[in-house]
């Protein structure tokens, strides 16, 4: 069995869950790996040293600088026909570009992959989470996207893959790049965080969001994370908004301040090693996925927390 992963970067660097999705493809068969874009040498050169990746599909053109998934959809088709499966990890870009691919080539597409328990077989979320299905392929080609939580990242070096310049394709421009804004923080990026701490619609209003919750992350050196209430009322960022709409986290230590526990905001973070809850009602539905539960009032018990965490820390 064959796999072509598509590479998920910006510009000079591989995107991490890249690396996921190289574990997951490694069960199915031989990986190799399309690195597109404007100047990706050092990218590819970082693909090429991923262990489990055969080889790196290189092809540069100034209409795949920015990963429209209009102009990456001919690239993908006209390599299409030598692959088993076409993978890429279940984010934001592999969510827009991978539905377009598996139209067009006529085949199924199983979206959030978070067990592959054979070459035909794979197991993903249903109902926001809350149940789990196990779906087999019974022949043809196959397009899946992996949930980066569900599995480990591949060593980012070790490897030594042969690269391989692949012919563009003609640019389509049915859509065009109009700007990108970056939210730029001196914290770790919520997927990739080792601990988050998430505010809810509890907190009140921005400031006291603000106030709360970002000197507790400053301690702990976590991302910062919200929930879709507490976004939609303006008290954090969507980019901040962990959930089923949102994004998936897993981090090992969740901290979720005055967030009630929807299944909304559940699907996104209760695979998360260690979850603690903080909320002044006893009966909210955070504390039957929390393994360390708090009933209090939180302008009391965070700046409690964050007063012992000074004290270690000096």
């Amino acid at each position: 069995m064959t796999v072509l992963i598509i590479a998920e970067h910006q510009h000079q660097e591989l995107s991490p869950a890249t690396l996921n999705a190289v574990t997951a493809a490694c069960q199915l068969g031989d990986v190799d790996i399309l690195v597109a874009g404007e100047e990706v040498t050092n990218v590819v050169q970082q693909a090429r040293e991923i262990t489990g990746v055969k080889r790196v599909l290189q092809a540069e053109a100034a209409h795949y600088a920015h990963a429209l998934a209009e102009e990456l959809t001919p690239l993908v088709l006209s390599l299409a026909a030598d692959y088993d499966y076409i993978v890429a990890a279940a984010t934001a870009a592999g969510k827009n570009v991978m539905p377009r691919i598996a139209a067009l080539l006529d085949c199924a597409q199983i979206s959030d992959v978070t067990q592959i328990v054979d070459q035909h077989t794979f197991v993903h979320p249903i109902y926001a989470g809350n149940a789990f299905q196990t779906v087999k392929n019974l022949g043809g080609k196959l397009v899946l996207t992996i949930r980066t939580t569900a599995f480990d990242a591949a060593p980012a070096q070790g490897g030594n893959a042969d690269v391989m310049i692949v012919a563009t394709t003609p640019a389509q421009q049915l859509s065009r790049f109009i700007s990108r804004e970056l939210t730029q923080s001196e914290r770790p990026e919520l997927t990739e965080a080792r601990v988050v701490v998430s505010g809810g619609r509890g907190l009140g209003s921005a400031e006291q969001f603000n106030a709360v919750l970002l000197p507790l992350a400053e301690q702990l050196q976590a991302a910062v994370g919200a929930s879709r209430a507490a976004v939609d009322a303006g008290y954090a960022p969507n980019d901040y908004q962990v959930g089923q709409t949102g994004k998936i986290v897993a981090p090992q230590l969740y901290i979720a301040v005055a967030i009630s526990g929807a299944i909304q905001h559940l699907a996104g973070m209760k695979d998360s090693q260690t979850i603690v809850a903080i909320n002044k009602d006893p009966d909210a539905p955070i504390f039957n996925v929390a393994d360390y539960g708090l009933v209090a009032d939180l302008n009391t018990a965070i700046p409690q927390l964050v007063a012992e965490l000074q004290k270690i820390a000096h």
